[in-house]
């Protein structure tokens, strides 16, 4: 009888997980439809973007990261805008409001997103694109693959250099059975916690904590990460910043001096593969930066070129 309740206990943990995640509150056409912005029907899903700037101003894209969508640009974006961009903001696959497909998120799934919303939305020519954290390796890998849309690239924070994102993130990489039930067990919580040690912290976007908390606690939030941590996250981004350097992509990274996710490493090893990408260290800052550190980051971002040489 003992023996009986012992399995029953265990299989009541080990389902526990996944009939949380059954029950987490599911993205759909009407959280859509009353949010600011538009949704383009895409091969892989429904993705949630939005346009800010002069209709006739270049381009410029702002890929987010791998826990907090495209919500953390605001600030930025409306500086890029007020320089005169044309700013394209979306929600990754698997975050914000954009459709949660199974399967890997490597660089060619996210590089299929943004080219077909591109395609969508009719942008042609070249292109600045912007990537923060996860959306760094992102926006490399889609510079490296497509060299000709690329009129500069400007990478905060990014990762494929080097990170450390805790010990729940390495287990769903190194075991993936086990790491699942962790993610799905663990992880939110785990996240949770850290945001809320973050409420201390200055922002330029207001209730940042309690938007990226009530993030986490969506339906396919947390298989989403773990797709990216085995995918994109685990890719060695080498080869794409030797093809950057050596396609003489106008490159800007950012780094924060206190960044215990995304170390300074990166930089030293950035410079070794691109040598002519600006690496520019603001002082203090941790990986919130996007957000925390917004006037030192835009005051970097004034020096992208906004005009082609011959029209200014």
């Amino acid at each position: 009888m003992i023996g009986w309740a012992l399995v029953a206990a265990g299989a009541a943990i080990a389902a526990a997980p996944f009939a949380a995640e059954a029950v987490r509150s599911r993205v759909g056409d009407r959280h859509r439809a009353v949010a600011s912005g538009q949704t383009a029907n895409l091969p892989c899903g429904a993705t949630f973007f939005s346009w800010q700037g002069p209709k006739n101003g270049p381009v410029a894209v702002c890929i987010h990261g791998l826990t907090t969508p495209s919500f953390v640009w605001g600030p930025i974006a409306e500086h890029l805008t007020n320089m005169g961009f044309r700013v394209l903001v979306y929600d990754l696959h698997g975050r914000g409001l954009s459709a949660r497909p199974k399967g890997v998120q490597d660089s060619g799934f996210f590089n299929a997103q943004l080219l077909a919303l591109l395609d969508h939305e009719g942008v042609e020519g070249d292109i600045t694109v912007l990537g923060y954290s996860m959306g760094g390796a992102i926006a490399s890998g889609f510079a490296a693959s497509h060299p000709d849309r690329l009129r500069q690239l400007c990478l905060i924070a990014p990762a494929g250099l080097g990170h450390d994102l805790g010990p729940v993130a390495d287990m769903a990489v190194s075991h993936p059975a086990l790491g699942r039930w962790m993610m799905l067990g663990f992880y939110g919580r785990s996240l949770r916690r850290a945001l809320d040690a973050e409420r201390a912290l200055p922002s330029a976007i207001p209730d940042m904590v309690d938007m990226q908390i009530a993030e986490s606690r969506k339906h396919g939030f947390a298989p989403a990460v773990m797709a990216s941590l085995r995918g994109i996250m685990d890719e060695d981004m080498t080869l794409a910043h030797r093809t950057i350097g050596e396609a003489r992509i106008p490159t800007i990274a950012i780094w924060g001096e206190k960044d215990d996710v995304i170390p300074l490493s990166g930089r030293d090893r950035l410079s070794e593969l691109n040598p002519s990408a600006r690496n520019v260290v603001i002082s203090g800052a941790g990986h919130a930066l996007a957000y925390t550190h917004v006037s030192e980051v835009t005051a970097i971002l004034d020096s992208l070129r906004v005009a082609d040489h011959s029209e200014s």
